[in-house]
C-alpha cells in the first residue's frame, strides 16, 4: 500500500491531498564544443535523446514543436536522466530535461545546460497523499522529509 508518491501528478481521487515540490523549467543539456546557443532550426535538426520511463518516442516538446509546425528526430530514449552523460558525451546529440536535473548533470562537467529556442510549459512536480493521512504523525514526518531532500526552497515551509 503507498501512503505517498512524488510525481508529475494531473488527476487525482477526490480524498487525495496534494503539495508542489518544486516548479520545473526545461533546459537543453548538450555536450558539443559548438560556442553560443542553439537556434531552432540547429535544436530541430540535431539528433534528441528522451527520457521516457514507458519507452515512448515523443513528449511534451514534441507537441509544442507541432504547434510552430516544427519537429525534431529522437534517435534513442533511456529510463533515467542520470545516463544520459555518457550518451551525450562526444556526439551532437542534445537532451530536453527539466532544470534541476539540468543543474545535477552539469555539476560534474562535459554537459552544458541552456534556455531552449522555444518557450515551453512549466511543470510542477507534487507530492500526494492520502487525505486519510494528513494528520498522522507518522506520515508527517515522512512527508516533511521527502519535502525537505525533493523540494526546491521556495516550498519549504
Amino acid at each position: 500500500e503507498i501512503s505517498v508518491g512524488v510525481g508529475y501528478t494531473e488527476e487525482l481521487p477526490a480524498n487525495a491531498k496534494r503539495k508542489v515540490m518544486r516548479r520545473s523549467k526545461p533546459k537543453l543539456l548538450r555536450a558539443d564544443s559548438v560556442p553560443g546557443p542553439l537556434s531552432l532550426d540547429d535544436y530541430c535538426a540535431r539528433p534528441h535523446a528522451l527520457v521516457s520511463f514507458a519507452g515512448d518516442l515523443s513528449g511534451f516538446i514534441d507537441r509544442e514543436l507541432e504547434a510552430l509546425g516544427r519537429q525534431r528526430r529522437v534517435v534513442l530514449a533511456v529510463p533515467q536522466f542520470n545516463g544520459l552523460g555518457p550518451l551525450l558525451s562526444g556526439t551532437d546529440i542534445v537532451a530536453t530535461v527539466p532544470d534541476y536535473t539540468a543543474d545535477a548533470l552539469t555539476a560534474s562537467g562535459g554537459l552544458r545546460a541552456e534556455d531552449l529556442p522555444l518557450d515551453a510549459q512549466t511543470f510542477e512536480l507534487h507530492m500526494a497523499w492520502r487525505g486519510a493521512q494528513d494528520n498522522d504523525p507518522a506520515e508527517r514526518w515522512l512527508r516533511s522529509r521527502i519535502q525537505m531532500f525533493v523540494g526546491d526552497p521556495d516550498s519549504l515551509g
